[in-house]
């Protein structure tokens, strides 16, 4: 594959990875493998526990998520990640936003502007 694209590839992976995560955790808190299960599955994106655990610092330090510790019937407790009622209202406005994205990028692709 040619440089600029994997440099693309990365810039969309990084711009967008905020947006999912807030997704996948505004419907159920998850811990960190959960998530990291669930953006694999969903998504084309490979995410490694270097990249999700720093996002979710930087998300809790923006207000957007919050965590708790649960313990374990068997084994350590786990790190769940919640969204705030800040991130889910954050998340409201991403959601707007990305649906505007999305119809634009929609008429360029098909050749309607």
């Amino acid at each position: 594959m040619n440089e600029f694209l994997d440099k693309w590839k990365s810039q969309v992976k990084k711009g967008t990875l905020s947006f999912i995560v807030l997704n996948a955790i505004s419907k159920k808190e998850l811990y960190g493998y959960e998530l990291i299960e669930i953006i694999k599955q969903s998504t084309a994106i490979e995410i490694a526990e270097g990249t999700l655990y720093p996002l979710m610092n930087r998300l809790s330090k923006e207000g957007l998520t919050t965590s708790k510790w649960v313990e374990q019937e068997s084994g350590i407790p786990r790190k769940y990640y919640l969204i705030t009622l800040e991130g889910k209202v954050t998340l409201k406005e991403m959601r707007n936003y990305w649906n505007e994205l999305q119809e634009s990028i929609t008429k360029i692709t098909s050749h309607e502007i």
